[in-house]
């Protein structure tokens, strides 16, 4: 990782901070459109990223295509996330608790896969499939609070941050090919 990378990942970690802290303590419908916008702009902007990097490189590489259909998903969800700007925030909470019960079996799985494969950043992967499930399992308690949504969203962001900071910090191991 340079140090441009680092320096970005630590700023976009404190950006992500400063949010978090807004969601959790006014959350509002104003709040609540800013949240679904930005979801839904970065969801977009990374699933066409992924389809860009298909077209110039990836087709070119073994498993290419995951990419595409990695990117051609994430852009559907994009529209998806765009679209529930006039859905009742019940439906909201179902998605997120479908998003980080998702995201809490992959990281898991990546993480059980990272402590067979190598001695790598595994207890990191865990605790974060860990912490999805558990915003899954607060979501599914809350059900039945109309702000549910954008505090657990506030926690997850959070978490995120601090993880992105610490990867940000952690020393990278590269291999030298002589």
């Amino acid at each position: 990782m340079t140090v441009f990378q680092r320096i970005r990942g630590v700023f976009v970690g404190v950006l992500m901070l400063v949010f978090a802290v807004i969601l959790i303590v006014n959350p509002s419908d104003d709040i609540y459109m800013l949240l679904i916008i930005i979801l839904a702009l970065g969801l977009a902007i990374s699933g066409i990223k992924d389809i860009i990097f298909y077209f110039t490189m990836a087709r070119h590489m073994v498993g290419g295509k995951m990419i595409l259909v990695q990117g051609v998903i994430v852009l559907d969800f994009a529209m998806l996330t765009g679209s529930l700007s006039d859905v009742p925030k019940f439906y909201v909470l179902l998605y997120l608790i479908g998003v980080h019960a998702f995201s809490g079996v992959v990281e898991t799985l990546r993480a059980l896969e990272s402590k067979r494969a190598v001695d790598g950043p595994w207890k990191l992967k865990l605790s974060h499939g860990i912490v999805n499930f558990l915003l899954a399992a607060s979501c599914l308690i809350f059900i039945k609070h109309a702000d549910t949504a954008l505090i657990i969203y506030g926690i997850g962001l959070m978490y995120s941050a601090v993880i992105r900071i610490i990867t940000a910090f952690r020393k990278t191991a590269f291999m030298v090919i002589k």
